[in-house]
């Protein structure tokens, strides 16, 4: 028989035990913000379905060091005061160590003090370069940044011998980002901006604006914006019988913009993720791998294609299984980790984060694309 001692220990031992198995199993919690509903919700819903089915996947295969993740998501409607309200309730409430998203650059902007304040790593999955510029101790990103994106389509239309645009973009945080960086890249690229307009988010008829450009010499049109406002313009130039080449941003980077363009959709020509075209890539390409399991996984799960924008959460969540892998599940060593990512071949490209750069991606990041015959095809 155990003395009363020896009885006591043996107790004591045996809870503790206990007490580490039940913190040990205790689920890791990430956050995310993602505007499920709404305008922008061809974003936010494909985020949210990637998300849940990544940490689903992960949780399948054992957890991140044996503990399962738990995701919490609220839908911010694309609305910048309910996703403030939002990042505010998993950081005090729900007490998450990480937070994914916002879908939208103005939802992202808005809670960035927020997370900095708390000391909370944010990798949104918006595209606005000011996001991490300058940088932001405690954010990342996983969108590729939409000066990238300018400078992919100068540099064709360096190719193509045009020097004369006309832009045309939507007043809100994404299409103020794109229109500074076209403005600032324009010289740079030899490029000429004949005719700078705008259209709001809301708006249902932009005739009058193509209706200026057609008159101004313009060479080609530069759209910046996310669905519907670029399909109106499509559709609109069509009406027109605009017969310029139309960029889109990739902020149209899906098959949503096509379904809304119909027939207007034909020979636009916009940068995007390699997901949409991951068939079409040579076999040595590094993310192909990585692409196709994703565009599969999606497929079998929801009965849709996998796109560029649900490829931002896919990134976001692999990103931190990586760095909690690397680092434990504190939001400083999150944080110190993301920081320290190098060639992470994610959906959206090679992840290279540092000090100086919490984006991550270079130019290689966008192929070019021309939507034909209703699906998307690389520019030779």
């Amino acid at each position: 028989m155990l003395k009363r001692g020896s009885f006591v220990l043996t107790l004591a031992a045996s809870f503790m035990m206990l007490a580490a198995n039940v913190f040990a199993a205790s689920p890791i919690r990430i956050g995310a913000l993602f505007a499920v509903t709404g305008p922008a919700s061809f974003l936010g819903e494909p985020e949210r379905n990637t998300a849940q089915m990544t940490v689903n996947k992960i949780n399948a295969s054992g957890g991140i060091k044996g503990r399962k993740v738990e995701l919490i998501v609220y839908d911010t409607q694309g609305d910048a005061t309910k996703a403030v309200q939002a990042a505010n309730r998993l950081i005090k409430d729900d007490k998450v160590v990480a937070i994914i998203g916002p879908s939208t650059t103005g939802d992202t902007m808005a809670v960035i003090p927020i997370v900095e304040k708390a000391q909370i790593p944010l990798v949104s999955c918006a595209a606005g370069s000011k996001i991490t510029e300058p940088v932001k101790k405690w954010v990342f990103k996983t969108a590729q940044n939409d000066g990238l994106a300018v400078a992919k389509i100068y540099e064709h239309l360096n190719r193509l011998r045009m020097s004369k645009v006309a832009i045309l973009t939507v007043s809100d945080g994404f299409g103020s980002s794109g229109r500074e960086q076209l403005k600032a890249q324009a010289a740079q690229h030899g490029i000429q901006i004949v005719s700078d307009d705008t259209y709001g988010p809301k708006d249902t008829d932009m005739t009058a604006q193509l209706t200026k450009i057609r008159g101004s010499g313009a060479q080609a049109v530069i759209c910046w914006g996310t669905n519907p406002g670029p399909a109106v313009i499509a559709r609109n130039a069509k009406q027109l019988s605009l017969a310029i080449p139309i960029y889109m941003s990739h902020g149209v980077s899906s098959k949503k913009f096509i379904e809304l363009a119909g027939d207007a959709a034909e020979g636009i020509i916009l940068p995007s993720g390699r997901v949409i075209v991951a068939d079409l890539l040579p076999a040595a390409d590094k993310q192909k791998k990585s692409l196709m399991a994703y565009v599969k996984d999606y497929q079998k799960q929801f009965k849709a294609e996998g796109d560029h924008f649900g490829g931002h959460a896919w990134d976001a969540v692999m990103l931190l299984k990586d760095a909690l892998e690397r680092g434990g599940d504190r939001p400083a060593a999150i944080r110190d980790q993301l920081e320290k990512t190098r060639n992470f071949a994610g959906i959206g490209g090679i992840f290279n984060y540092s000090a100086t750069d919490h984006a991550g991606l270079g130019k290689d990041a966008f192929v070019l694309v021309t939507i034909h015959n209703k699906d998307f095809a690389l520019v030779k």
